[in-house]
C-alpha cells in the first residue's frame, strides 16, 4: 500500500509544477466561496445570505473548470474552451452588477452594502483575470482587463454614484484584476519553461549517446576504411598475378593476410578504448551534469593511483549512479565517496528525494533491480567487485561498489 504523500514524490519535476499551478487556479474559486459567500451567512438575511452564496458559488465553480481547461489548453493537451470561457465572462458581469445593485440598495442595514461590495469587487477582479488565461497575446489581455475596469467604473456611474467613485473603482479592479492576470499569464509561462528545460535535458542526454556513437562510428571508419581499401587492392592484385601465374601472387596473398589481421588487432583496440572508462573523468561529467540539474553534488578521494582495470569498473557504477540519481525521484544532494578498505576500494553513490515505495529496493530510485544494475554487477564480478544498493532511510538511496586491489597495487589517498 503506497504511504500517503507517495503520489507527490513519484511525480517528476514539470508534474509537481503543474500540479502546483493548476492548484493555485483553483485556490482563486475556494478563496471566492469562503470570503465572499460564508460571510454572508450571520451578517445578512438568511435567504439573501443563501442566495448570494449559492451565486458566488457558481461563478467560483465555473472560474476553476475554466481555469483547468485554459490550462489544459495552454499545455496543447485539449482545444481551447471557448465556451467556457463565454460562460464565464457573462457570468461574471451578471454577478458582478447583481451584487452591485444590493451594494447601492443596502437593504436590511449597512451590512448589505458592505458584503454585496466586497462580492462585486472579487468576482469582477478575480474573474476577469482568468479570463485572461484564454487571451492570445499581451495585448488582448490588457484590453480584457482595461475592459472589465472601465464597465465597472461606468456601472457605478451609472447607478447614481458620483464621477470620482467611478473612477475609484475603475483603478482599483484595474489593479486587482491586473495582479491576478499577471499571475495567471506568468504561472503558465513558467510552467512552460519547466517543460521546455526538462525536454531539452532530455534532449542534450540522446544528443550526447549520438554524438558518442559518431565517434565510434567514426574510428571504426578510420581503420576499416582505410585497411579495407588496401586489402581489396592487394586481392585484385594477387588474383591478376594468379591468372599469369607469376609466383609473386602468393607474397601478395601473404601481405593481404597480414593487413587482415592487423586490421583485427586495430578493430580490436578501437573497441577495448569504447569500452574502457577513465574514472576520474566519469566522476567530473557526474559533477557537471548534477549540478546542471540543481543538484548539490560532492566528491570526496582520489582516484589517480587506481589500475586501469579497477578504474574502467568502477567508472561504469559511477556512470549507472549518475544517470539513475536525474532519471528517478528528485534528488537535491547527492555525494560519492572513494576511499580503501583491505586490499579493495570501495565506492558509494548516496542520494536523497528517492520515493518509497512497496518494492523491494534493487535500483537507485528503490526500485527492483533493473538491466543497468544488473550489467554493473556482471562488470564488477569480472574483476572480483560486488555491488548493494537499497535504501538506508527515508528518502535516502546508497549504492556501495567494492573491487579488490590487484596484487601489489598501490592504495589510494584520500582527500579530507
Amino acid at each position: 500500500m503506497r504511504r500517503p504523500g507517495g503520489w507527490w514524490r513519484l511525480k517528476s519535476t514539470p508534474e509537481k509544477v503543474e500540479a502546483y499551478t493548476r492548484w493555485s487556479f483553483h485556490f482563486y474559486g475556494i478563496v471566492e466561496i469562503a470570503v465572499m459567500g460564508l460571510s454572508a451567512f450571520g451578517r445578512l438575511d438568511a435567504r439573501l445570505a443563501a442566495v448570494l452564496f449559492l451565486t458566488v458559488t457558481a461563478h467560483a465553480t465555473v472560474l476553476m473548470l475554466v481555469a483547468s481547461r485554459a490550462l489544459d489548453w495552454e499545455l496543447g493537451q485539449r482545444g481551447k474552451p471557448v465556451q467556457l470561457l463565454r460562460a464565464l465572462a457573462v457570468l461574471t458581469v451578471v454577478v458582478s452588477a447583481t451584487a452591485l445593485l444590493l451594494a447601492k440598495r443596502g437593504a436590511g442595514g449597512d451590512d448589505v452594502g458592505e458584503v454585496a461590495g466586497m462580492a462585486f469587487g472579487g468576482v469582477v477582479t478575480v474573474g476577469s483575470g482568468v479570463l485572461a488565461l484564454g487571451a492570445r497575446n499581451w495585448r488582448h489581455t490588457v484590453a480584457l482587463v482595461t475592459g472589465f475596469a472601465a464597465g465597472s467604473g461606468v456601472l457605478v456611474v451609472l447607478l447614481g454614484a458620483p464621477v470620482q467613485a467611478g473612477l475609484a473603482t475603475a483603478c482599483v479592479v484595474l489593479l486587482g484584476s491586473g495582479f491576478v492576470a499577471f499571475a495567471c499569464v506568468f504561472s503558465v509561462w513558467l510552467l512552460n519553461a519547466v517543460y521546455a528545460l526538462d525536454e531539452a535535458k532530455e534532449t542534450r542526454a540522446r544528443l550526447a549517446v549520438a554524438e558518442e556513437r559518431l565517434r565510434f562510428g567514426r574510428d571504426l571508419h578510420d581503420v576499416m576504411g582505410r585497411n579495407l581499401a588496401v586489402i581489396a587492392l592487394k586481392s585484385e592484385l594477387a588474383v591478376q598475378l594468379a591468372r599469369r601465374g607469376r609466383p609473386e601472387a602468393v607474397e601478395q596473398m601473404i601481405e593481404t593476410q597480414r593487413i587482415a589481421q592487423e586490421t583485427q588487432r586495430e578493430v580490436r583496440d578501437v573497441v577495448r578504448g569504447y569500452r574502457e572508462v577513465a574514472l576520474e573523468v566519469e566522476l567530473a561529467g557526474a559533477q557537471g551534469v548534477l549540478s546542471a540539474a540543481g543538484i548539490l553534488s560532492q566528491v570526496t578521494g582520489e582516484t589517480g593511483d587506481l589500475p586501469g582495470e579497477v578504474q574502467s569498473a568502477l567508472g561504469w557504477v559511477v556512470r549507472e549512479a549518475t544517470t539513475n540519481v536525474l532519471r528517478h525521484g528528485d534528488a537535491e544532494k547527492c555525494s560519492v565517496t572513494i576511499r580503501p578498505a583491505e586490499g579493495r576500494v570501495v565506492l558509494t553513490v548516496e542520494n536523497d528525494g528517492v520515493p518509497e515505495t512497496t518494492g523491494a529496493p534493487g535500483g537507485t530510485d528503490g526500485r527492483p533491480a533493473g538491466s543497468g544494475l544488473a550489467g554493473l554487477r556482471e562488470r564488477l564480478a569480472a574483476v572480483g567487485g560486488t555491488l548493494e544498493a537499497g535504501a538506508v532511510g527515508k528518502g535516502v538511496f546508497r549504492l556501495t561498489a567494492e573491487v579488490p586491489l590487484p596484487v601489489g597495487g598501490t592504495a589510494l589517498e584520500v582527500a579530507p
